[in-house]
């Protein structure tokens, strides 16, 4: 029998998004490898959590260039620890 690698991360879970994540659409997940991507590609909405060892999302994009540039970021994270609910 094979089992799943729980290792194996497939997108960012709502209900394993990390303490101090801006509320907003966006937010980080406990996946978060603390890798810097997005908070060099879109250092206004990314934040290093010194505390939790991990990114957050400390403010949430209102222009569509804003949407954008989340979304880049959220698509180019290696771990897929980048969540968008839509709301």
């Amino acid at each position: 029998m094979v089992r799943p690698n729980p290792i194996t991360h497939t997108m960012a879970q709502l209900e394993e998004r990390t303490e101090n994540n801006t509320p907003g659409r966006y937010y980080v997940d406990s996946s978060c490898i603390d890798c810097d991507l997005c908070r060099d590609n879109a250092p206004s909405f990314f934040r290093r959590q010194d505390d939790l060892g991990v990114s957050v999302v400390h403010r949430q994009p209102v222009t569509m260039e804003e949407v954008r540039l989340c979304e880049e970021a959220l698509h180019e994270c290696p771990t897929e620890s980048i969540g968008n609910d839509g709301v």
